[in-house]
Parts: C-alpha cells; structure tokens; sequence
C-alpha cells in the first residue's frame, strides 16, 4: 500500500518512537501479570527436582500458584476486554460515494498527489472541524456501528468533514483544508503507530465498561495505564500531525492560508446560529432543517457588518463545495436533525412533538410562539405572587410592588410558601442542566392554557396586560424585592414545565442515551436574565397585537421585533432599566412612541 513504507516526512520517527514507548507500556503490562506465573513454574520446577525439600516450601508453591492462577484469570479478563471493547465513535451522517461522487474523486485525487491510502469512506458531522477516525474495530462491526468498506479489517480510517465546510467554502478551499487531513491516512497506516492507537482506543473503552456491574475494577488498572502512557501517546499524535503537514506543504499551500481565514469565520457564524437561531426553536420542539444553508446566510449576515469581513462574500460566485453532493437539501437536513441531537439532545428522528421547521416560517411558528408562551409563564407567576388579601397593588399604591413579597401562592397555585422561599429554586432552574434545557411545545401550552383561563389577578389588573407587569415591576427591584421573587417564581416554574414536558412525551423512551446532550449550547441563566427575557416577551406580544408589528427573525441575534419592517433593537436597554432599576419611563417613554397600548390585553393562544 502507498505511503507506508517510504515515511520519511518530519515528525514520523518521533511518532514512531512514541508509539513505541506505548506499546512499551503494554509490555511492561503483560510481563507483571506473566510474572506470578513464572514464579510459580519455578518453584514447581524447583520441587519437582528436589531442590526445595520440606515442609514450607509445599506451601509456599501452592500459594504462588494459587496468586498466579488468580492473576492470569484477572489479567486475561482485562485483555479480553481491553481487545473486544467498543471505542467511543463520533454521531456522524454517512456519505456514501453515491450520494456524493465529485467528493470522493476529489478526496481521492488529494491521496493520489500526496501518495497516502485514501480514507475509506467519507462522513458528515454538524460542527466546524474534520479528522480521520478509525472504524474498523470488530466491536463496531458487531454491534453494527460501522459497516461496508470502513469496517474491514486493516481499512484506512473514515474522513469526517464539518458540514458548515461544504456550504461556506468553496470547493478550491474544501480542497486546500483537507489536504493536511487526508495526509494522516499515510502515518495512519504504519503497523506501530496503528497498534498503539488501538491499545489506547481500547484502554479508553475498557475505563467506560468499567462502570458496569461486576466489572468496576475494570477501570482502575485501565485508567492506570493511560495515565502511563498519556504523555507519548500525545507527543505521538503530534508527530503525526507535523508528518501529514510536511506531506501536504506542496498541494494548494498558499489557498489554504486564505481557506484557513474561512474556517474561522464558518466557526463564529456557526455557533452563533446555533446558540441564537437553532436553541429557541429547539426548545419550542422545533429543529431548524436546513442550518448549513442557514450558516450561509449568517456569514453573510456578519460580513455586511464586520468590515473585518468584507471582501468574504465576494467568494460567493465561485462553485460552493455543496455542490459536490447529489441531494445538497436531503443532507442538510440530516445533520441539521444530528446537530439538534448532539447539541440539544433532541430526539433521533421526527416526530408529531419534535418536527422540522423551515426558515421562512420561523418568525410565526417559533419567534411568536417562543413569546406567547413566555408572556403567559410571566403572568403564572404574577399570579401566583399576588397579593392573598386581594388588596390592589397597581402602579397608584406606594407599596403595591412590594406587598406580594412575603406572600402566599393563592389557591390553585400550590402551597403556601414565602416568595422568598423561590429563590434557591433559581439557582436550580437556571442552572443550565439538561433536564432544563429543553423546554417543549407541550409545556408552554399547558402554561398558555393555565394564563387564558385564570381568574381576575388579585393585585387589580384586569387580564393578562402590559400594564399588569409595569406596574407590578415598578420600584421592586433591589434585594428582597418583588423582581427577585418573581425571578425565582419564574425558574422554578420553568424548571418543572420542562421537567412534566420530558416525562409527559416519554423522553426516555425517545432519546435514550441521547437524552443528555454531549455538547449542550444552553449557558447558564440567572434568574434576572430569564426575568427580563419574559418582559421582553410581554413587550413584543403587545407590540405585535396593538402596534402592527411583527415576528422576525435575525441570521446573528435569532429572535427580533420587526416595526415597519425594521428591526427594533433598541428594546432591551430599556427593559434591563425596568427589571433592574424598577424605573418604566424610559420604556413607558418607547411604548408610546410606537403607538403600544398597555393597557389592552395580550393574546397569549
């Protein structure tokens, strides 16, 4: 095979001789289990001879062998798992050669030039990176993981390319990018630097079966030996990197520093599509389905307003790299549902409560939905904070804000509790866990229902109004304050709507080992961040049902209000005053200007 017996690139021998030093590891390993072993042939030797006459000695080699059998068993169950284990494998989208044969010429055409074996199969993964991962495990094949060629014994490993790469790039900086990538495979395929990558893959596995029944004292002797071996399996990986560099310095060296500009900026635009645009609707139960064309738009989005980005855009007339797929729309969509899995952890296929959505319905069917239901949560917790003697807290009395503070949930609400009380449930509700990160279509129309059909608000205001949350909001900031309660009320209510969400859908059954993400977005929110987001919400539901304007949405910043077909970006400055200071004018002062009445009662269905 090309590329495996004429290494001679920089960085080789010193990848070579680290593995080396780790498969020295395994020596080392495999002579202190042997080792018991040969103590007690020898003593069974030396008494077979009668060198060793008497009475100890009988005991001596019955207990060494006894040691030795119980070494060798344990030691031969460690092998066992160590070789059958199943490394962990990237959640990827396979490309057959198929869907995507200008791809494979091309990547194939690169193996050529730098003289290396070509990856055996080529895969898609929603994330702005590539590398070559090794599948040909005999785990993966039985536990069907991996299949064709890429699961042959022996088979060059599988090029995994960042899906946003094929749709920003262009196919002349595709090229120049994974030129280095797919140089591995010839450092890849050398017999040492191949057995110690599996040596380590299998350790590393062997530590995850460690946390099964009966085999926990797996993982100690496991995490023992990687620890052993660490530091030159690292320096090994970097010697092969450096040699597939030095391999690849002659195919499209200068494009790839301008294409190296481009995987930066595919990067930023990509996370903030994703923490921006796709979050929200995830946690609606809607996945975007096309966020590689979605990124497009994004870093053309950014480069209008970065100037450290203007000139980027002017690629665009040039043959994009997605052009290289048969069905470009059929494979966005697929790793736009694995992105919503690996980020999110949504389920692994669509269905009536997780369902695909299309950009150009987003504003209506994300946006105005997202609001809706956060405006309703807002009044809940109002609600259920209100004033027990029924006494009117409105914006004309000194203490209405703040007389609720101490309070207890009415009737209905829950038990009677000190608002005060909320306050560690903050903490927990905005913690950014899992189990609160993904709020579904379900839970917020169980909170719109619970708004639309509560009684007349004990602090005087009648329905679910702008005005209701202004005066209510006004001179309560400040610790102890109305706001803080009201913050606390709304995590927590957040909290156990996602919590009644993910039992009520059968969560489990759906995402099963998906359903804690592997690389969740969600950043942790206080409670005075999810406070302000739900008035903004309130805000732009009033503003939409009185003042004409509409749901938008923003390629950078996801949700936006859109008045005359502008966006309004001026909203929160003035709502963070309201939340923070307890001070409405500057909003009252905005509403007016746009024309909003406050006063009127908000759709929340």
């Amino acid at each position: 095979m090309s590329g495996i017996g004429s290494i001679i690139e920089a960085g080789v021998p010193s990848a070579r001789s680290r593995a080396l030093a780790v498969l020295r590891v395994r020596s080392r390993a495999l002579a202190v289990v042997l080792l018991p072993a040969a103590l007690a042939v020898v003593l069974v030797a030396a008494r077979a001879t009668g060198r060793l006459a008497g009475e100890p000695w009988a005991a001596v080699t019955l207990v060494v062998c006894a040691v030795a059998a119980l070494v060798l068993l344990l030691g031969g169950i460690f092998a066992a798992v160590v070789l059958r284990a199943s490394p962990a494998v990237t959640p990827t989208v396979p490309l057959s050669e198929a869907a995507a044969p200008d791809l494979y010429r091309l990547v194939r055409d690169l193996a050529d030039r730098m003289d290396v074996p070509p990856p055996s199969a080529i895969a898609l993964t929603p994330d702005c990176d590539s590398w070559l991962e090794d599948r040909a495990h005999a785990a993966h094949r039985r536990a069907g993981i991996a299949g064709g060629p890429a699961s042959a014994p022996g088979a060059a490993p599988v090029l995994v390319i960042g899906s946003p790469f094929l749709w920003w790039m262009r196919v002349a900086e595709l090229r120049a990018v994974l030129a280095p990538v797919v140089a591995g495979t010839g450092p890849s395929a050398h017999p040492d630097i191949a057995d110690a990558r599996g040596f380590v893959r299998g350790l590393d596995a062997a530590v995850d079966v460690g946390g099964r029944r009966g085999l926990g004292w797996i993982a100690a002797p496991a995490r023992l030996l990687l620890r052993l071996c660490r530091t030159d399996a690292a320096e090994m990986e970097r010697g092969v990197a450096a040699a597939a560099s030095d391999r690849a310095q002659d195919v499209d060296y200068g494009l790839r520093i301008v294409a190296q500009e481009q995987v930066g900026l595919a990067y930023a635009g990509w996370d903030r599509l994703l923490t921006r645009v796709a979050l929200p609707a995830w946690r609606m139960g809607r996945w975007p389905a096309h966020l590689d064309a979605g990124v497009v738009s994004a870093l053309t989005e950014l480069s209008r307003r970065d100037r450290l980005a203007e000139g980027f855009t002017s690629r665009l007339g040039e043959r994009p790299a997605c052009d290289l797929l048969e069905q470009p729309g059929v494979i966005d969509e697929a790793t736009s549902l694995l992105a919503a899995r690996l980020f999110h952890g949504g389920p692994a296929e669509a269905g009536p409560d997780w369902s695909p959505v299309e950009w150009a319905a987003y504003p209506e069917e994300v946006v105005d939905r997202k609001w809706r239901a956060e405006a309703a949560r807002l009044h809940t917790a109002l609600d259920a904070l209100a004033d027990p003697a029924g006494l009117p807290a409105g914006p004309a009395g000194p203490a209405g804000p703040t007389a609720s503070v101490g309070s207890v949930s009415p009737a209905g609400a829950g038990s009677a509790a000190p608002a005060a009380s909320v306050a560690p449930a903050a903490a927990a509700g905005a913690s950014g866990s899992p189990a609160a990160s993904g709020a579904s279509a379900t839970a917020g129309s169980a909170t719109i229902e619970a708004a639309a059909a509560a009684p007349p608000a004990a602090d005087g205001f009648a329905g679910p109004t702008l005005e209701r949350v202004l005066g209510r909001l006004t001179g309560a900031s400040g610790e102890g304050g109305l706001g803080e309660a009201l913050a606390g009320r709304l995590s927590a209510d957040l909290a156990r709507e996602e919590r009644a969400a993910g039992t009520a859908g059968g969560a489990g059954k759906a995402r099963g080992a998906d359903a804690v993400p592997l690389f969740p977005l969600q950043p942790p929110r206080s409670g005075r961040d999810l406070l302000a987001d739900h008035v903004m919400a309130m805000v732009c539901c009033a503003a939409v049902d009185s003042a004409g304007a509409a749901p938008g949405m923003d390629w950078l910043d996801g949700p936006v209000l859109l008045v005359g077909g502008d966006r309004r970006a001026d909203l929160a400055p003035r709502v963070l005053c309201l939340v923070e200071d307890g001070d409405p004018e500057p909003l009252r002062d905005w509403l007016s200007a746009l024309g909003v009445r406050t006063e009127k009662p908000v759709r929340l269905v």
